[in-house]
């Protein structure tokens, strides 16, 4: 397949639905885009309707374009990520993936221009984390639910005040910055380093202000990060894990035992925030992103140090931690149900713990003068009112 003709079927299926986010190419499937966290059906862009082994073949092979490099991991590990650009058109982070014998593909559409802070209409202590002059800040939350997105706010809002020299580590790149207060190289996995150990190695070396990390996978990079924050730098990175008392967890449990305390003191003097992240659908269409904000203080480092404890779980911390910029999930989903932009079932199906966002949505129902309990009428309630009287 040509590229002209693979551009062809790109631009269709883009053109098929609004806010689309993802292309799908999968075996005995049709085209398919997902839009607002739903796969939907894509207009017959190919004449088979339903895509055959060798069409998927050659879209692969099309958007490969001959790389040795993509085609051994491809071969070797089954699976490789890249990106590709429309002439003059939107970037794509693509992941094509073998499947039973056949090849599947997955094309993230990306923004090119890279958003603000106020754009997105994140919370304003996004704008106390540009400004942090060392440590670890962490984004956590599943694949797909815009980490990357927040992050690239984050680095925008460095870029418009400070004269830093910053250094990304990606897999691929995504946002391509335009430098402007601050200087920017950014690196491609594959391409312009082996592993993100390395590549972050070697940026302790280029004399960097700020390292974004794309993900933490491994102890070996959790060792970098520390020495790297530790050492007056500032660091980002994602992981994925539901929750900041899990992303704690996740990183200690990288190490041994016997390292684990030394590690606890390393992390609670390093760390400078948490935030969670998640998608959920609107009432009226399209998604919102719900955060979990924690920032390091004194309770969280005691709980860094000396572990979870009843009372000291970071989920109580955050929670009584307004004072700090800090909120949960829970909080955040209850506060977006009073504003009307989700519904009941959407706030409990997203919730970390349903208890706590029931009571909430029955304080929002009950200062409408709403209903908070759709029991009543039961007969033995209408049978003890009839032996009162």
């Amino acid at each position: 397949m040509r590229r002209a003709e693979l551009n062809q079927v790109i631009q269709d299926m883009l053109s098929s639905h609004p806010r689309i986010s993802d292309l799908n190419f999968t075996v005995g499937r049709p085209c398919q885009v997902a839009a607002d966290g739903r796969l939907h059906q894509a207009e017959p862009v190919l004449k088979t309707g339903t895509l055959v082994p060798y069409q998927t073949e050659q879209l692969a092979l099309a958007l490969i374009d001959n790389n040795r490099r993509l085609l051994a991991d491809l071969f070797k590990h089954g699976s490789c990520d890249f990106s590709y650009s429309l002439d003059n058109g939107p970037r794509f982070r693509v992941n094509v993936f073998s499947q039973k014998g056949t090849y599947s593909i997955v094309m993230r559409r990306l923004e090119n221009k890279v958003p603000t802070i106020d754009e997105l209409g994140l919370p304003e202590c996004f704008k106390k984390m540009a400004r942090e002059k060392n440590g670890i800040i962490l984004f956590t939350g599943a694949t797909g639910t815009g980490k990357t997105t927040s992050l690239a706010a984050i680095l925008d809002e460095i870029n418009s005040i400070e004269p830093a020299h910053v250094i990304t580590l990606e897999d691929p790149v995504e946002y391509v910055h335009q430098s402007r207060k601050a200087t920017f190289n950014q690196r491609e996995l594959g391409q312009d380093f082996d592993t993100f150990a390395n590549g972050l190695r070697a940026a302790l070396r280029q004399a960097p202000h700020v390292i974004l990390v794309g993900e933490i996978r491994d102890r070996e990079t959790v060792e970098i990060a520390l020495n790297a924050a530790e050492t007056g730098h500032l660091v980002f990175s994602t992981v994925h894990t539901v929750s900041a008392g899990h992303t704690i967890n996740r990183i200690l449990g990288m190490f041994t035992t016997e390292e684990e305390r030394q590690v606890r003191f390393r992390l609670a003097d390093s760390l400078r925030w948490v935030v969670g992240q998640r998608l959920l659908p609107k009432t009226e269409g399209g998604r919102i992103a719900i955060f979990e904000i924690m920032q390091n203080n004194i309770r969280v480092k005691d709980s860094i140090i000396n572990g979870e404890r009843e009372g000291k779980s970071f989920y109580e911390i955050i929670e009584a931690g307004h004072a700090y910029d800090m909120h949960t999930f829970d909080q955040h989903i209850v506060e977006i149900f009073e504003k009307g932009v989700i519904d009941e079932p959407t706030a409990l199906a997203y919730a970390s713990n349903r208890a706590k966002v029931r009571q909430g949505i029955d304080k929002v129902k009950a200062s409408r003068g709403e209903a908070t309990s759709d029991i009543g009428g039961l007969e033995i309630e209408e049978d003890y009112h009839l032996r009162q009287y």
